[in-house]
């Protein structure tokens, strides 16, 4: 039954990724709901929160924070739009994907036409982002009800709904991305670019006045327009349907493309952007003796210098652009701050000496280590596609040890990672006195670099389940790890979860390093943790068959 449908079949292909990311939220939203007592659970604490609220308006709009609804949405609301991870890599890979592969062909080659089969996947997409909706709302709405919230379980469910569409838009753009592109991996990446593009340009308008022009053109402007979950307000009708409009022109766009070009091609760009006067479908022409080819190690920086060069933008941009709020709000948050260890402990300011600039600004930076360990998903994906579309064969029929394929291929990534830390150290220290927030450049130091283990980590991680899992099941499950391990650092101590529990994400060992400096005992486990890891992915890879 699954085979005689391209609908139920791709819908099949994303069960993994509807329970994983579905129940996983769901049951995160749940439990932070449950747990509320333990945060507003005395006068003085919702006091507290109530202060610091619009301290932090940048991040989100602060509105009834001292119920459970207000402060789920004030301080969760935003960062689940991790979601939007997966509809990315699976939608940049829905066409493109297959074509890379060879299997569109195939699939063309039954009487179905190109539009047909391109709206069932989409349809297989949409239904799978609306059952993950719905998780996510009905476990919601279970969390609220264990606290006797007045979280209805209709507006649970518009929130989940909410979920789905911003995370559907998202994905319609990877998919309209990807006729431009000749990887699914470019699509992605550009993708993921314009979502955190998206979320800086909605926090604009809470940082600079008269501004609020400009956050309209972000999608998650209208994402936070619906506030279901708190009382006396809803979702957002205009807001909802203005997301579904936003993906229904991507993916009627994408898919107009897709039935207009040739399979494996790109579309035709306009004469002004082609570099010569042959064809507009770009060329996968090797030129003998280049750099590129002398070494695994070559070939592997020749293949991660584009994403390499956008993550470094984005992330290095997203650094700078932290100081520069830091110093908007330093005035107010010092003062609201000043004396209370009720909210050291809140904003997760590791006990340090809050009245700093780099006690508040460290409270933001647990954001960069996440960009950088999401690069090394998207790129420990590549290595596991390439072995699942074959090209690790070819490479490996010529003089080449299997081990020193994998560690070239790492060892590229591994400098990719430094080139980004390195960078966005040299933005920090450049914005902070360009601003006039002074900071130690020790700490600054310690802080980028410190993110160079982490990002390794996920790495290895990856090279060791791809051993064993295809590459949509690998990223999927490598992303998702990634998600709870921000979630435990990012609510944890909040909640008042014990140290071991704490101790179960890799963001624990990061710490506080603009604050405290570098922890140099957490930092060599999360090294030598990853050497395990790369040492186990080495090991099953030379033993392993190829592609099995």
């Amino acid at each position: 039954m699954w085979l005689s449908s391209i609908y139920l079949k791709s819908l099949r292909g994303f069960r993994v990724p509807i329970l994983g990311w579905g129940l996983g939220l769901g049951v995160l939203m749940a439990v932070v709901l449950a747990a509320l007592p333990t945060v507003l659970g005395t006068p003085e604490a919702r006091a507290a929160v109530v202060a610091l609220g619009p301290s932090f308006a940048w991040f989100s709009e602060p509105i009834k924070i001292d119920t459970p609804g207000g402060y789920a949405t004030w301080k969760y609301g935003l960062t689940i739009l991790v979601v939007a991870i997966w509809p990315i890599l699976a939608e940049s890979a829905m066409l493109r994907g297959e074509e890379d592969r060879g299997s569109m062909d195939v699939l063309l080659s039954l009487p179905r036409n190109r539009t047909r089969v391109a709206l069932e996947k989409i349809a297989a997409m949409w239904t799978a982002l609306l059952i993950m909706g719905l998780l996510i709302g009905l476990l919601t709405f279970a969390g609220g009800a264990k606290v006797s919230s007045d979280i209805s379980l209709s507006a649970a469910i518009l929130f989940g709904l909410n979920i789905a569409l911003i995370a559907g838009v998202f994905g319609a753009v990877a998919l309209l991305v990807s006729q431009f592109t000749q990887e699914r991996r470019t699509a992605a990446g550009v993708t993921a670019g314009l979502l955190m593009v998206s979320v800086v340009v909605d926090m604009v308008h809470r940082v600079v006045p008269h501004t609020q022009w400009l956050s309209q053109l972000s999608p998650v402007y209208y994402f936070n327009l619906s506030k279901p979950l708190i009382s006396g307000y809803s979702a957002n009708g205009g807001a909802m349907l203005a997301l579904l409009a936003i993906s229904a022109l991507s993916s009627g766009a994408g898919l107009w493309l897709f039935a207009r070009r040739d399979i494996g091609g790109v579309v035709a760009r306009p004469r002004f952007f082609r570099s010569g006067r042959g064809g507009s479908r770009p060329t996968r022409a090797v030129v003998q003796g280049a750099w590129s080819l002398r070494s695994v190690y070559a070939r592997g920086l020749a293949m991660v210098a584009v994403p390499a060069a956008w993550w470094t933008l984005a992330i290095a941009g997203f650094a700078g652009w932290m100081i520069v709020v830091d110093k908007q709000t330093e005035a107010n948050l010092r003062t609201v701050l000043q004396g209370s260890s009720l909210l050291r402990n809140f904003v997760n300011l590791g006990g340090g000496d809050v009245a700093t600039n780099a006690a508040i600004l460290g409270a933001l930076f647990i954001f960069m280590p996440v960009m950088l360990m999401a690069f090394a998903v998207t790129q420990a994906n590549r290595w596991s596609a390439d072995e699942d579309d074959g090209r690790l064969e070819v490479l490996l029929s010529t003089p080449q040890s299997r081990l020193g394929v994998l560690l070239g291929r790492f060892a590229a990534l591994s400098t990719a990672t430094v080139f980004i830390s390195v960078v966005t150290l040299v933005v920090t220290v450049v914005v902070s006195s360009a601003t006039g927030l002074p900071l130690d450049a020790g700490h600054v130091a310690a802080a980028t670099l410190s993110m160079i283990p982490l990002g390794l980590l996920v790495a290895a991680i990856g090279y060791l389940l791809s051993g064993w899992l295809r590459a949509a099941v690998e990223t999927g499950l490598l992303s998702f790890v990634l998600v709870i391990w921000f979630f435990i650092s990012y609510i944890g101590p909040s909640l008042h979860w014990p140290d071991a529990a704490l101790r179960l994400s890799a963001f624990y060992y990061y710490g506080t390093p603009l604050v405290s400096g570098l922890p140099l005992f957490d930092t060599v486990v999360v090294v030598l943790a990853g050497a395990v890891a790369l040492g186990l992915a080495s090991l099953r890879f030379v033993r392993k068959d190829i592609a099995a």
